[in-house]
């Protein structure tokens, strides 16, 4: 089994930027211009690498190969994106990579790319980009192609050789399972075997709400592979499990005017087999909370005037300092509602609210994030 965390290294130590691997410092597919570039450089990889993976590592700084990390990332909807927006499009997995020296809430972005063999292109127009358009690599870009079109495999040695050198080992494994128990030791830490063979360490603060067991700040790892599969800092979490799966329904807080209550979001499987595989479910729950409009309203022009003070500089009130904190939650309750609108003065707000205070900002995280299980579901 591929231990991921050398797999980055070996990338990044052993190759420049080229055709079957790429790095980027970040990526912001809530936004058309981000989104279509993600899709350019997937096409791009796709086509180059007809007959092996090719990899896309986030959160490393281009001139130097240091790295940085990036917030977790739990987008397991990213597979719809891609099928929405490419033809014949390539099998996309994301994975959260921790790294000793990141802080808690960092890690490396993991992009994989299994190629269909078929050529892949755009189905439909996004930002400049045309329906139909074909991407290659050449060298470290990706560029657009329009005639000698043809898929050659170059790089399945150079890949099986990458991969084979990042295969774990017993003490790979023991140390990741010594350094989760230690670096989690005040939120209950906790190893479980499955199958004689995966390790997958858990965490989390318990909870109890009306005779239910909650988790918060919950953490879970697959040590085999130093992939982070659920990282929340926010939410409430049920957690259970056989000798077979592991089970996480999540759970979102929202409400208005203090009357907020705990709805289901997502339900995400993760189903162990006997042949040393593992596949991960996930299905979405949740459903939309519907609020009194002229409530909806009041709000809604409210947290417009708080952004308009914002962008002027007028301090606000103690009043509006907690309607603020309540802005991208609230927000988005008003997009469930029917106010499409909402959601784009959110977006436009994110540099006022990153600038305000890091408390408000990760909570306008937290929104995104729960608009995107919702939308690519």
């Amino acid at each position: 089994m591929i231990n991921k965390r050398l797999l980055i290294k070996n990338l990044l130590a052993h190759n420049d930027e080229n055709s079957f691997y790429d790095k980027k410092l970040k990526i912001n597919i809530s936004v058309k211009e981000g989104k279509a570039k993600f899709l350019k450089h997937i096409c791009a990889l796709s086509n180059s690498n007809p007959k092996n993976n090719s990899y896309i590592v986030i959160g490393v700084e281009d001139e130097d190969n240091k790295i940085i990390g990036v917030d977790f990332f739990d987008d397991s909807k990213i597979q719809n994106l891609i099928n929405a927006y490419l033809t014949n499009p390539p099998i996309v997995q994301y994975e959260n990579i921790p790294f000793p020296h990141l802080p808690d809430d960092k890690v490396v972005g993991l992009v994989t790319i299994r190629p269909v063999e078929n050529l892949t292109s755009l189905r439909k127009n996004i930002w400049k980009y045309y329906g139909g358009a074909v991407f290659f690599r050449d060298g470290s870009m990706s560029m657009p192609k329009v005639f000698d079109i043809k898929i050659e495999d170059v790089n399945s040695e150079i890949v099986t050789a990458i991969e084979n050198h990042a295969q774990n080992n017993i003490q790979h494994t023991l140390d990741a399972v010594f350094a989760f128990m230690n670096k989690r030791i005040d939120y209950n830490p906790q190893y479980i075997v499955f199958k004689e063979y995966f390790v997958m360490c858990w965490s989390g603060q318990q909870k109890t709400i009306k005779g239910e067991l909650y988790f918060s700040r919950v953490d879970i790892e697959l040590v085999n592979e130093h992939v982070r599969l659920f990282f929340s800092t926010l939410d409430e979490v049920a957690i259970s499990f056989d000798k077979d799966s592991f089970k996480i329904i999540e759970y979102v807080n929202l409400g208005l005017h203090g009357t907020n209550k705990y709805y289901k979001l997502e339900e995400t499987l993760i189903n162990f087999g006997n042949n040393a595989t593992y596949n991960i479910h996930t299905k979405l729950l949740f459903v939309p909370p519907q609020f009194d409009k002229k409530a909806l309203y009041h709000i809604y022009n409210n947290n417009n005037a708080i952004l308009e003070k914002l962008k002027k500089g007028i301090a606000l009130n103690s009043g509006e300092k907690q309607d603020l904190k309540n802005l991208s939650l609230t927000y988005l309750i008003c997009y469930l509602n029917a106010f499409p609108e909402a959601i784009d003065k959110l977006i436009a707000a994110k540099t006022l609210l990153k600038a305000y205070d890091s408390d408000v900002y990760l909570l306008y995280k937290e929104a995104i994030r729960i608009l995107r299980k919702i939308k690519y579901s």
